[in-house]
């Protein structure tokens, strides 16, 4: 993989993926920036949500269960320092189907959060505090 990351001016920053993809991001005005975009912290959130939510949603279909969407809810605690690093994220899964089972559910969550998501276990190793749940929502 690979990534440039390109300042614009102020705070505000275009990062360019590999993959031929861009993002801006933004400080907020009172550390220069005119919040044109997410923070890099919450890109890191982000990163995370779309890595678990993609393990979810790949076991639960490979499994033959009928989902209609996944959202992930995240919060996130971040330390009264610098580095202001995370402490503790939490991930809140809300997945609905038709006849998904919470055990299919509970198991995606679990084989993402231990096995396949590299973004959690980087973080985890890291020492922040990960947490899952989840709510089945039948349709």
């Amino acid at each position: 993989m690979q990534a440039t990351i390109k300042w614009v001016d102020g705070v505000m920053f275009v990062g360019e993926t590999g993959s031929g993809h861009a993002v801006v991001m933004d400080g907020p005005p009172d550390h220069g920036g005119r919040n044109m975009g997410p923070r890099p912290m919450e890109m890191i959130l982000i990163g995370l949500g779309g890595c678990s939510s993609f393990d979810v949603v790949q076991i639960l279909q490979k499994g033959r269960n009928d989902i209609v969407s996944c959202v992930t809810e995240i919060a996130a605690e971040r330390v009264d320092a610098v580095p202001s690093v995370f402490s503790k994220i939490h991930l809140h899964f809300i997945v609905s189907g038709k006849g998904l089972k919470e055990s299919a559910v509970e198991r995606a969550v679990k084989l993402s959060a231990e096995k396949y998501c590299s973004a959690s276990i980087m973080l985890g190793k890291a020492g922040v505090e990960i947490t899952h749940d989840f709510e089945v929502i039948e349709t």
